[in-house]
């Protein structure tokens, strides 16, 4: 899903770019894939849990690692945002993290900054798990 063709087309149109999709991963019930760019790149990755107990223990430890740095109460079922302005998500059973760090400070067109483009990568995300 969030390294499929449709996803890609709804990515580059909201932020003004062209990317190529590195061959994506399936390994522990974790889809991820890079999303690559003339001048940076994000990677997107989808752990898939088979319980409540299961994805909350998963979010809240990503939380940790990452340095949560503040909750966002727009997205998911529960979200967060770190400094270095990856976003995390949860919805029913599956955790999304939007990870930035390999992009510039301005990225895209218009340009935003990253942590902006975290926010609306996870928002088309969200917005096509809504259509499933």
């Amino acid at each position: 899903m969030v390294c499929q063709p449709k996803a890609q087309h709804e990515i580059d149109a909201v932020l003004g770019v062209s990317s190529t999709i590195e061959t994506p991963a399936w390994s522990n019930h974790l889809y991820s894939c890079r999303y690559g760019f003339a001048d940076g790149a994000f990677s997107l990755s989808v752990k898939e849990l088979s319980s409540w107990n299961q994805t909350l223990g998963y979010y809240r430890g990503l939380g940790a690692d990452l340095a949560s740095s503040h909750a966002i109460y727009s997205l998911g079922q529960g979200a967060f945002q770190t400094n270095t302005g990856t976003v995390v998500v949860r919805k029913d059973w599956k955790v999304l993290v939007v990870d930035v760090s390999s992009l510039p400070p301005q990225f895209g067109n218009p340009s935003a900054p990253p942590d902006n483009v975290a926010l609306t990568v996870a928002n088309v995300i969200l917005g096509c798990w809504h259509g499933d």
